[in-house]
């Protein structure tokens, strides 16, 4: 919802040209949950929870139930996509999360030939680095991998694929506990926004397809031992805040020329990692939207500022960088509490990655990108390799 930053005697107040259309939120906020669940389980086939449908959780799901299992999954947010989300405003969308993913793996690139019509070619034909004033230090162009973007927003894909599953959106895991009538099995509690508890019961196994660090706290509020080869601790995911520019008088005749040329950067600026024209993508509108991702160390420090300083602050890096000093039209900005894995899990003890985490004696497994590292089809191999390991493939 608007946020109306009140004023300030501090050098961070936003310009009162554009307070009003400020606008931010929080991710993940903790919401409370809803909707039952059948308990009826077929005999010939098992039933899983899973919570997080982020890119993990849904492929993990959605290869457990093209196996023939039941499969119920848990999600906080009013939407899938985790860290693939989008946010849609008067003048077009914004891709909050990951801006586009690179395929590597064979078994990528077949998930994504099932539903072709959700992908795009981001015809992006380079990514400067730029320095921290802003001059291009180094342009990469040859053999640049193909960058792709989920159309008409980057969360499509995810929506595709889940559209066949049982998602409960809203909500919110709060523990699980072995089964009251079958201590084989588990069930699950979770809360709804309505502040509703609500129990799935006779569940085979439990997949949890969300943040390190998240996952330790339901592991714990749940009272269930964790491996010690796990490693848990190990892993860091940075914090990060993202901030939404839009300039919509940029599409007056008059205005020949917007900032730079290039619509894609990263930046060594301390403030900034990353900044990305959103008009240039496939299916995103014309109006001029930019997208700025804050670089994690400068996050971790001014995670708890409030967010109309962080966006001033931002603001200000962004106009450095890109020259553009025209006042936005509107101005948003989102805080992730996990953004980008800066340590993965740990090897094992043969010096080999583990892509996910799977207890069989106690039917308890862990996937998401922060397995093997930060990119989109981290998360896929993880859910996809996590969801074999629980088929015994």
């Amino acid at each position: 919802m608007p946020l109306h930053p009140q004023p300030s005697m501090t050098p961070y107040r936003l310009p009162k040209q554009y307070r009003k259309s400020f606008m931010s939120s929080r991710i993940p906020p903790k919401p409370k949950r809803s909707a039952s669940s059948s308990n009826i389980v077929l005999a010939s086939r098992k039933h899983y929870a899973v919570i997080g449908a982020g890119m993990a959780g849904v492929v993990c799901a959605r290869t457990l139930q093209q196996a023939g299992h039941q499969v119920t999954v848990i999600e906080a947010q009013p939407q899938v996509g985790g860290r693939m989300a989008s946010r849609h405003s008067a003048h077009g969308s914004f891709d909050v999360g990951a801006q586009f993913f690179t395929v590597r793996d064979p078994r990528f690139q077949l998930a994504l030939d099932s539903t072709p019509s959700v992908t795009r070619h981001w015809s992006v034909n380079a990514i400067r680095t730029l320095d921290a004033t802003g001059k291009v230090a180094v342009t990469t162009q040859r053999g640049m991998e193909a960058h792709l973007v989920g159309v008409p927003t980057m969360d499509s894909l995810l929506a595709s694929w889940a559209a066949p599953l049982d998602v409960r959106l809203n909500e919110y895991a709060l523990a699980f506990e072995r089964d009251a009538l079958n201590p084989s099995q588990w069930q699950l509690r979770t809360e709804d926004v309505d502040g509703g508890v609500h129990v799935y019961a006779g569940l085979d196994g439990v997949v949890l397809a969300i943040p390190s660090p998240e996952a330790q706290e339901l592991l714990a509020d749940s009272e269930t031992d964790v491996p010690a080869d796990w490693q848990l601790s190990d892993v860091y995911i940075a914090p990060s805040w993202t901030l939404l520019l839009t300039f919509a008088h940029a599409v007056d005749p008059s205005i020949t020329n917007m900032g730079p040329q290039w619509n894609a950067a990263r930046t060594e600026h301390p403030r900034i990692t990353w900044l990305s024209r959103e008009s240039s993508k496939p299916g995103r509108g014309k109006v001029e939207r930019w997208t700025v991702q804050a670089s994690p160390d400068w996050a971790r420090k001014h995670e708890n500022d409030e967010p109309q300083r962080v966006a001033a602050k931002m603001l200000q890096a962004f106009s450095e960088l890109t020259r553009i000093r025209a006042t936005p039209s509107d101005i948003r900005v989102v805080q992730w509490g996990y953004a980008k894995t800066i340590n993965p899990l740990p090897k094992d003890a043969k010096g080999q990655a583990r892509s996910h985490l799977w207890n069989a004696k106690s039917a308890i497994g862990l996937c998401g990108d922060w397995c093997l590292g930060y990119r989109v089809e981290d998360a896929f191999v993880s859910g996809l390799e996590l969801a074999l390991a629980v088929l015994g493939e």
